[in-house]
C-alpha cells in the first residue's frame, strides 16, 4: 500500500504532521477523523526514511502475523465488545498497542474495510493467512446472531487449545528428533572419515575381508565418491514429496498414511478428532445448523482423510440420517464416543456431549504425549544397537582375524 504524508489539526487547533500507509487518501482522511484529527492536506509520499532494499528482501525479512497475535486479538476484542466499546474505536486502540507491526497493519486494513462498509467477516477474509476459514465462519455467525463478543471468547479458547496441543507435540518429539539427528550425523562421520581410514589398513594385508566389512567399505566409497549426487537426490526427494502432498490426491494419501504410523498415528487421530469435537460443539452452541456446522468444522481438522469422513457425515445428515449412524459409517470414532453421540442426540444436548468427547480425547492425547518418549526410546535403543553391531562386525572382526593370523606366524 502507498504512503501518505498529511498535515492536520488536533482538537486544540495545533498543527500535526505525519505519514500513514493506506489504500487511498479517503481512507487516510477517515482514519484521521476517527482519531479526532481534522486533515488539512494529504499527499502521496515514499516510505518514511527511504527504503533501498529490494521488495523480495523486504517481504522475506518482514515480520509475520503469528497465531498468538490472533489469539490475543480475539480475547481483547471480546473484552472491548463486552464493555460496550464501539468496534472501530476498539480496533484503533488495538492497532496502536500492537507489538507486531505486521498485525498492526492488518488491524489497520480491517478498520479501513469496515469504514468502507464491509462486514468484519468480509474484512477478515482478505487475510486468509492470519484468519482461518473456520475463524471467519464463526465471526460471520456472530454477526448474524448478535453474539459477536461471545464468539470471540469461544474462538480464544479454541485457539488456546490448538496452541497447547502444538506445544505439547513439539516438546514430546524434541528428544526423539535429537537422537535421530545425532544418529544420522554419526553415520555420515563414520562413512566419510572412519571407514576409509580402516580400509587403508585392511588393504595393506592383501587378505580376504568378511562380507560385512566389504559392504561397509563399498558403502563408504560410494558416499565419498558420489556425495553430491546423494545430496541432490535427497533434495529432489524432498521437493517431489512436497509437490505430491501439495496436490489434493497426494494430501489425502499422506494424511491417511499418517494415521497408520505406529505410536504416532493414534496420537494424530485422537488429536484431530478432539479438534473436530471441540469445533463442532463451538459451532452448535453458537446456533449454527448441524449441516452447516459439519461443513465448517471439516475445514478445521487439518487432515484431508478425516475431512472426507466428516463430509460423508454431512451428506448423510442432509439425507435425513442420524448423526450416530453417519458417525458409525465414518469408521473413525471409538464405540465409547459413538455411545456418547447416541445419548447426546437422544437428549438434544449434542453440543455438550461433543464437548465431553473433546475433553476425553484431549486427556488421551495428553497421556499419549507424556508416554511418547518412553514408547519411542526402545525403538531408538534398538536402532543404536543395530548400528553398533554392524560397525563391530565390519571393523573389529577383520582386525581380530588378522591378529590371530599374525600370532600363528
Amino acid at each position: 500500500m502507498p504512503f501518505f504524508a498529511y498535515k492536520a489539526r488536533n482538537a486544540k487547533g495545533e498543527l500535526v504532521e505525519g505519514v500513514i500507509e493506506s489504500v487511498d487518501s479517503s481512507a487516510v482522511a477517515s482514519q484521521l477523523f476517527n482519531t479526532g484529527i481534522t486533515p488539512v492536506q494529504i499527499n502521496v509520499t515514499g516510505k518514511p526514511g527511504g527504503d533501498a532494499l529490494p521488495s523480495w528482501w523486504r517481504s522475506l525479512m518482514e515480520q509475520k502475523v503469528q497465531p498468538i497475535d490472533v489469539q490475543l486479538f480475539s480475547r481483547q476484542l471480546y473484552t472491548l465488545l463486552k464493555s460496550g466499546v464501539p468496534i472501530m474505536r476498539g480496533l484503533a486502540g488495538l492497532q496502536e498497542s500492537a507489538v507486531n507491526k505486521a498485525f498492526g497493519k492488518l488491524i489497520q486494513d480491517l478498520r479501513e474495510s469496515l469504514d468502507s462498509g464491509r462486514e468484519l467477516s468480509a474484512a477478515m477474509r482478505r487475510h486468509p493467512k492470519a484468519f482461518s476459514s473456520f475463524y471467519i465462519s464463526m465471526v460471520r455467525v456472530g454477526e448474524m446472531t448478535g453474539q459477536l463478543e461471545h464468539i470471540f471468547l469461544r474462538l480464544y479458547a479454541h485457539l488456546e487449545f490448538e496452541r497447547d496441543m502444538h506445544e505439547r507435540v513439539k516438546t514430546a518429539l524434541r528428544y526423539p528428533m535429537f537422537v535421530m539427528i545425532a544418529m544420522v550425523i554419526a553415520m555420515a562421520v563414520i562413512n566419510i572419515f572412519v571407514i576409509p581410514a580402516f580400509a587403508k589398513v585392511f588393504a595393506g594385508f592383501n587378505a580376504q575381508l568378511p562380507l560385512m566389512t566389504r559392504i561397509l567399505i563399498g558403502t563408504s566409497n560410494f558416499a565419498v565418491e558420489y556425495w553430491l549426487l546423494i545430496v541432490v537426490g535427497m533434495i529432489a526427494v524432498i521437493v517431489g514429496f512436497n509437490m505430491f502432498i501439495g496436490t489434493e490426491h497426494g494430501r489425502f494419501v499422506w494424511d491417511r498414511a499418517k494415521l497408520r504410523f505406529p505410536i504416532v498415528g493414534r496420537i494424530i487421530l485422537k488429536g484431530t478428532l478432539a479438534r473436530f469435537a471441540r469445533s463442532f460443539a463451538l459451532s452448535s452452541k453458537s446456533g449454527v445448523p448441524i449441516v452447516q456446522a459439519l461443513n465448517v468444522v471439516g475445514q478445521t481438522v487439518d487432515n484431508a482423510y478425516i475431512a472426507s469422513r466428516i463430509d460423508q457425515m454431512r451428506d448423510g445428515v442432509e439425507r435425513g440420517e442420524s448423526i450416530l449412524r453417519t458417525a458409525a459409517a465414518a469408521g473413525v470414532f471409538t464405540p465409547v464416543v459413538l455411545q456418547m453421540i447416541a445419548v447426546g442426540e437422544e437428549t438434544g444436548a449434542i453440543d455438550d456431549l461433543m464437548d465431553e468427547i473433546a475433553g476425553m480425547y484431549e486427556h488421551e492425547v495428553e497421556y499419549e504425549l507424556k508416554t511418547l518418549s518412553a514408547n519411542i526410546e526402545p525403538i531408538l535403543i534398538a536402532g543404536l544397537g543395530v548400528l553398533v553391531l554392524i560397525l563391530a562386525l565390519g571393523i573389529f572382526l577383520p582386525i581380530w582375524d588378522l591378529g590371530r593370523v599374525a600370532l600363528r606366524k
